[in-house]
């Protein structure tokens, strides 16, 4: 191919180059995940044509340009990974969404098998109170008294108390991921034994009709923690799915690109864990009434709910930009 003709076939790709490269420039915080993508392709096309070009007409003016627009287009990019901020708000709002809604279903069903067992030990207790000595681990249930709910505010050591609640939180979140080696059949356990233990506690306070104040003690953290769990349970419940189920490919490289997404998941719940425990070392024992414990309940679901319907609209978007893109090439 002569050099007119190079021109002429690939100066349409070199110029939408040159435009992306000045947006990166000019407005870096309207960018989103198609833009990337679209200069991560431009710029594979834009070196390859630089390889071929030089090749054959190493001091032309065109081989200078497509240098320059190549270097610029390399700087931007590695400029946008060298910013560990940028990359951490990038896994955040983009890649972890991205995973959780990919696994939706089977967060759901781990949050399905945990109300599964606490409809079953609310049932249990409801219908014989002795039950609780069953459903509970021994020694625990000899220590419930609803009528002492929320004493000894004062003698409570917060930070100890949180760091512990962190530390045992994420060693359940670990188990329920790791225990995906199991076919699921461990995290499935986990989740409807947790769930048996707070349908257990449920029935108690409210045979002694203090279950707004119990829920008002249990929700503050248990919003994000619960979620955080729901999606630890959901990331070992699909490692141990692909096992089970590999599809087309071939059963170690499925069960390897499942482990490596539960791994981010797994990753991705570390701060709900943390936000978690110092609500349930700070807020959930504190002497504050228990309506003010239920608002922080309400603003933990909003704050969840917020960032799920932001990442689904970020994603709805582009994957519109993408077929508007797709359809403009054809």
């Amino acid at each position: 191919m002569n050099l007119t003709s190079f021109w002429q076939a690939h100066k349409a790709t070199w110029a939408e180059l040159d435009r992306l490269l000045e947006h990166f420039q000019k407005r870096p915080r309207s960018i989103g995940a198609v833009e990337i993508d679209r200069l991560t392709l431009l710029y594979k096309k834009a070196s390859a044509h630089l390889a071929y070009i030089r090749t054959y007409h190493p001091n032309d003016e065109v081989t200078r340009y497509l240098n320059q627009l190549v270097a610029r287009a390399h700087n931007i990019a590695y400029q946008q990974q060298s910013s560990s901020l940028g990359q951490l708000s990038r896994f955040f709002w983009v890649h972890l969404f991205s995973l959780v809604h990919k696994r939706i279903w089977f967060i759901g069903l781990a949050g399905l098998l945990f109300a599964m067992g606490g409809i079953s030990g609310f049932a249990a207790v409801m219908v014989d109170p002795l039950n609780l000595y069953y459903v509970l681990p021994e020694g625990m249930a000899t220590q419930i008294d609803p009528s002492r709910l929320g004493e000894g505010h004062d003698a409570i050591n917060s930070p100890l108390m949180s760091t512990a609640i962190m530390l045992n939180n994420i060693k359940v979140a670990f188990l329920a991921f790791i225990s995906g080696i199991t076919l699921g059949v461990f995290p499935v356990y986990l989740l409807l034994f947790n769930g048996l233990l707070v349908g257990a506690l449920a029935a108690v306070y409210s045979q002694a009709d203090s279950s707004y104040a119990f829920w008002a003690y249990i929700l503050p953290h248990g919003v994000i923690e619960l979620t955080a769990i729901f999606i630890a349970g959901g990331a070992g419940l699909h490692m141990g799915y692909r096992l089970l189920v590999p599809g087309i490919y071939h059963r170690k490289f499925q069960f390897l690109q499942a482990a490596k997404e539960s791994a981010q998941l797994l990753l991705g719940t570390m701060p709900l864990f943390v936000i978690a425990g110092i609500i349930e070392g700070y807020i959930t024992p504190s002497s504050l009434s228990l309506e003010a414990k239920y608002s922080v309940a309400v603003l933990t679901l909003l704050a969840l709910a917020g960032w799920y319907l932001y990442g689904l609209y970020r994603h709805r978007r582009s994957s519109g930009q993408s077929a508007s893109l797709d359809l403009m090439s054809k």
